[in-house]
């Protein structure tokens, strides 16, 4: 481990750390499953599993990885293994699988972890690559987060009154607007390290760190906004086929889309549906529920493009005053309010500009938070890659299907995201929190 790791320090205080980090991430689940039954079952899009779903799945990913494999034990619930299988059906199928309910889905969620804690307790986090600086403990606090924000995908696409109830961001954190910001930030040419071998709850689809030299462009300094994108509805930029690539274009002529997801035009405005919530659209927010061919055309539109996997994360980490780069933009300090929109808590970004304590060295704000950010990268491995521990992680999905989208969402808990963490997605997803910044090619001099 580096110096910088926040993990570093005795094995009680870890293991400490874990089990915090533990309770978080089960602390929110259940808040996310405390609806009534029915809202459980329900399947509110086939795009989604049923919450009851997501609730047993995870206890049954910390089962498989932590009570049997590192700790030894017996399986506690085998014949459910296949019913929780992301691998084995699909999420369409699964309200009709014969899952447990929701009160003995919390039954066996909470047994598990009342082993799993106690696994924690008498197991040296050491000796083994899975055991080290607690991976397996941490890889499956990341999971349960990613399912928590997984959920909340599901609440959005749920209808009727609101059952989620927003927490109010801290107005002395969020800082000037983009007024005062310049459009775009240059990124010089020249090489940089990206990924990571040190961080030591990284997953496989992060390592090992390499140099990757990448050409001077310009990037936006913040997220595209929603003002920003209704001007490009305003313009036909959903009827124009030279804005949009040939697929791209395929998907909005079978689907009809012409507007971001969950906006609809009434009284001459723009409004969307929050959380249950109808509110008029917040122009000064970084739009999301956008896909990747939305995004490109923006882009094209703009005479802009998407920016690479690898301008994205040099602009986030970074630092040309000592050529190294950082765990986060702002530096090696874990997040606080004051650097980014994490955690879920807001039920919504934070207007763009926000956060000056986040910016990365270059200036550019709101890489961490607020809107998953597309990148024009395919999901492929880095140079070295060896899938740890399983190939479902990431190997499988490597390819041209998959998108790479970048920096976490104001959904995203702090657990599960970092300037070298990687999400993916196909490039029709708009259900998820996604939004983009745009980049340009930097001309031949400034290279």
């Amino acid at each position: 481990m580096n110096s910088h790791d926040p993990l570093a320090g005795s094995p009680a205080a870890l293991k400490e750390r874990i089990a915090g980090d533990l309770e978080r991430s089960r602390r929110r689940v259940h808040a996310l499953t405390a609806c009534d039954e029915e809202e459980l079952l329900k399947q509110h899009s086939p795009l989604m599993s049923p919450l009851v779903w997501d609730l047993a799945h995870v206890g049954s990913q910390e089962e498989l990885w932590l009570v049997r494999d590192v700790g030894g034990m017996a399986a506690l619930r085998p014949e459910i293994d296949s019913l929780y299988d992301a691998f084995e059906h699909s999420r369409s199928s699964r309200p009709s699988l014969p899952l447990l309910d929701p009160a003995d889905s919390r039954a066996y969620i909470g047994e598990v972890r009342a082993k799993a804690l106690d696994i924690l307790d008498r197991v040296p986090l050491e000796g083994s690559p899975l055991l080290e600086a607690g991976f397996a403990f941490g890889m499956i606090v990341q999971h349960e987060q990613q399912h928590a924000e997984t959920m909340l995908a599901t609440h959005q696409l749920r209808a009727g009154e609101p059952v989620l109830h927003a927490q109010p961001l801290d107005p002395a954190a969020l800082g000037p607007r983009t007024a005062e910001l310049p459009r775009e930030v240059h990124v010089p040419a020249g090489t940089f390290t990206m990924g990571s071998s040190v961080e030591p709850w990284a997953l496989d689809n992060e390592r090992p760190a390499h140099e990757v030299h990448v050409p001077g462009c310009w990037i936006d300094t913040v997220p595209v906004s929603n003002a920003d994108f209704a001007r490009f509805v305003a313009d036909g930029g959903y009827d124009r086929a030279d804005l949009w690539s040939p697929a791209g274009w395929a998907h909005r002529q079978r689907t009809g889309i012409s507007a971001p997801g969950f906006w609809r035009r009434e009284g001459g405005q723009w409004w969307r549906t929050r959380f249950g919530v109808v509110e008029p659209v917040p122009g000064d927010e970084p739009v999301q529920h956008v896909s990747y061919w939305e995004a490109e055309a923006y882009a094209r539109w703009t005479g802009r493009r998407l920016p690479t996997e690898a301008e994205w994360e040099k602009a986030a980490r970074w630092d040309p005053a000592t050529g190294r780069s950082r765990r986060f933009p702002w530096g090696e300090e874990e997040p606080t309010s004051r650097h980014a929109n994490l955690g879920g808590a807001a039920l919504r970004p934070a207007p763009v500009g926000s956060f000056p304590d986040g910016a990365s060295p270059l200036g550019v704000r709101q890489l961490m938070g607020d809107v998953w950010e597309w990148t024009s990268s395919d999901f492929s491995p880095y140079p070295g890659f060896r899938a740890f521990p399983y190939r479902e992680y990431s190997e499988v999905f490597f390819g041209p299907d998959q998108k790479v989208l970048r920096g976490g969402s104001w959904a995203t808990d702090a657990a599960a995201c970092r300037a070298t963490f990687r999400n993916w997605d196909y490039p029709v997803r708009r259900q998820i929190f996604t939004g983009f910044r745009t980049a340009r090619d930097a001309a031949a001099e400034e290279r």
